[in-house]
């Protein structure tokens, strides 16, 4: 079992090194919320599609969530049998690594990195779209809440401030009813895109047919991103594990199920169309409720939710950045830990990126969907396929119906990515046509990098016992002063010779520095090099250059002493050659390079 798939869990109650275990309401609220909350731009990216064969192309908006539903519940199965087969979590990944290979293990890994990325940006602009629609003043503002929102998440996880289950339980309530609300109110109002939004006129573009209702299918795939996070944060739940874990995927998509169902339902029975400034899931609120408190009550609670699944991301990323700079997949700085402790790395990178997509594409939501769903149905796919390699290779009871289950959702979720990739190439799908390879080049070439230097250091072997030798401190200084005291004080305690070493501009420079220092009597030699532009670089690089030629077999160190001053703002204010001769000699040379500070005090 990897480092990566005993971790592989985003936060959950308290952080995972010491948190608390998660019942199945908890696990809902901590590790469903991006499942949940695609209610809020799944129907809409269908109802996208179908405009483009008219108005009347909207009677289908029901049958293919039906089909939608039918996939759903393929998943849901799929998912409770990866928790029982895999109780350690990793998702996909842990599914493709042990059934499928290493290539496709790290397909599932690009997958994920994309996934989760794209989980923030897709869930920040839908939320943003929610409050938009509420308050219509902030609907030409709406990349600029993006942005604010992602700097309050980013600054909240830089400074190790996580969330907790029990927290987001009241958001995720008040979502869940608010949505099966308008399912249940909702059909006894009429008409509800007449109450709010601005009409809109949607041309025929397309013929509806075949193609057309493939488009719609695998848009509204989008509804079904997240039923995969339960799989991967197995680890999390309260014992039985198992048990729990599954029940929560039960619960999941029987709500998703219903309620993708049942606004799907109210969008072909109220021929709700896409209306300037407002989502589908507002004009279905605006309908049942009116514009009154609850109208408010419920696309708040939407934008908070999808705040809060974005959220998710950032205790999630840089976890599985951090695992996969552990398997030396990508650069060990992702491993490490701030004061916090939190990967500050991580949350870095994942911030960039998710704030690059927002702005490249307006906070468009429809303009992110196709990207964000290749990378989940990728994840689908494996999934599914690692499983029917499994129950063909072990034969358990019952081994055929598991293959057609797995295999049918496999061939859906496959056939779900493949439309998006094509019928979405020119609009933003071709750049994960680049990205997934290009991650999975990047982790395999970091890999074998490490390979090659573990090799070269013979890691895993035992090396030679470490033997003593000659050494030799070299000091750079400039003149007589506490701070060159301080340093060869230091050199001394470090090895058998110490040479202090000067540069002088001519000959008068040199004798007044040799002059100075016999005055001193320091018991140390002094080496005055002569450059006539006294540059330090140059002439002590190539002394110690030539010392290391002379003694291969003497372990040399250059102790170079530097200012602290009182305050930051004053390093500005001191000479930065001992900084750019540390460089120097770490990129040039094998000599040990040691730095010693003098603080300044009041």
């Amino acid at each position: 079992m990897s480092a990566l798939e005993r971790r592989f869990r985003p936060r959950a109650g308290k952080h995972a090194d010491g948190g608390h275990e998660l019942g199945v309401i908890g696990g809902l609220s901590a590790l469903s919320l991006d499942a949940l909350s695609s209610v809020a731009y799944g129907p809409d990216a269908m109802v996208a599609q179908l405009l483009a064969g008219g108005v009347a192309a909207l009677t289908w908006t029901l049958p293919i969530a039906l089909v939608i539903t039918g996939m759903l519940i393929l998943l849901v199965i799929s998912y409770s049998q990866v928790i029982a087969a895999f109780p350690d979590g990793g998702g996909a990944y842990a599914v493709s690594k042990a059934e499928i290979g290493s290539w496709a293990s790290l397909l599932a890994a690009a997958s994920l990195v994309v996934d989760y990325t794209l989980t923030v940006a897709v869930s920040l602009a839908a939320g943003a779209a929610a409050l938009g629609s509420a308050f219509p003043a902030l609907s030409h503002h709406l990349l600029l809440i993006c942005l604010v929102a992602l700097v309050t998440l980013t600054a909240l996880n830089w400074f190790g401030i996580a969330e907790s289950a029990k927290a987001l339980m009241p958001f995720t309530a008040v979502f869940v009813l608010s949505t099966l609300a308008i399912v249940v109110v909702g059909p006894f109002h009429s008409h509800p895109a007449a109450v709010i939004g601005t009409r809109e006129h949607f041309p025929v573009v397309e013929a509806l047919g075949v193609v057309l209702i493939l488009k719609a299918f695998a848009a509204g795939c989008s509804a079904l991103t997240g039923v995969e996070a339960i799989a991967n944060g197995t680890p999390a739940f309260r014992a039985p594990r198992v048990r729990t874990a599954q029940r929560t995927e039960l619960l999941l998509g029987l709500l998703l199920g219903v309620m993708l169902v049942g606004l799907c339902a109210l969008i072909k029975l109220h021929h709700v169309s896409e209306r300037s400034g407002v989502t589908i899931l507002a004009q279905l609120a605006a309908g049942a409720f009116g514009k009154g408190i609850l109208f408010y009550v419920s696309n708040l609670s939407v934008a908070a939710v999808l705040g809060l699944a974005a959220n998710t991301s950032f205790g999630g990323l840089p976890v599985v950045m951090s695992l996969l700079a552990r398997d030396h997949r990508l650069p060990h700085m992702f491993y490490l830990r701030g004061e916090r402790p939190v990967f500050r790395h991580g949350i870095a990178a994942l911030a960039i990126a998710a704030a690059l997509l927002l702005t490249l594409t307006g906070a468009n939501v429809n303009a992110l969907i196709p990207m964000y769903a290749i990378g989940v149905f990728i994840g689908f796919t494996l999934s599914q396929f690692g499983l029917v390699r499994r129950w063909r290779a072990q034969r358990p009871a019952r081994w055929r119906l598991r293959i057609a289950l797995n295999g049918t959702g496999m061939m859906m979720s496959g056939l779900a990515a493949v439309i998006f990739v094509f019928s979405k190439f020119t609009e933003g799908a071709w750049v994960l046509v680049i990205v997934i390879p290009g991650l999975i080049f990047t982790f395999h070439r970091i890999e074998r990098y490490y390979a090659e230097v573990g090799r070269e250091l013979r890691l895993g072997f035992t090396p030679p016992r470490p033997v003593r030798r000659e050494s030799v401190v070299i000091v750079p200084t400039t003149t007589v002063s506490l701070l060159t005291e301080r340093a060869l004080s230091a050199a001394l305690s470090l090895g058998e010779t110490v040479i202090a070493v000067a540069v002088a501009g001519n000959e008068e420079e040199r004798r007044h520095l040799l002059s100075a220092w016999d005055e001193w009597d320091s018991a140390v030699p002094l080496e005055v090099l002569i450059d006539k532009h006294r540059s330090l670089l140059r002439p002590v690089y190539r002394y110690v250059r030539q010392t290391e030629q002379d003694s291969p077999d003497t372990t040399i160190t250059v102790l170079i002493p530097e200012i602290l001053p009182r305050k930051r703002r004053h390093e500005i204010l001191h000479n930065q050659r001992g900084r750019l001769l540390a460089a120097v000699l770490r990129a040039r040379t094998d000599v040990v390079i040691a730095t010693l500070g003098l603080h300044l005090h009041d």
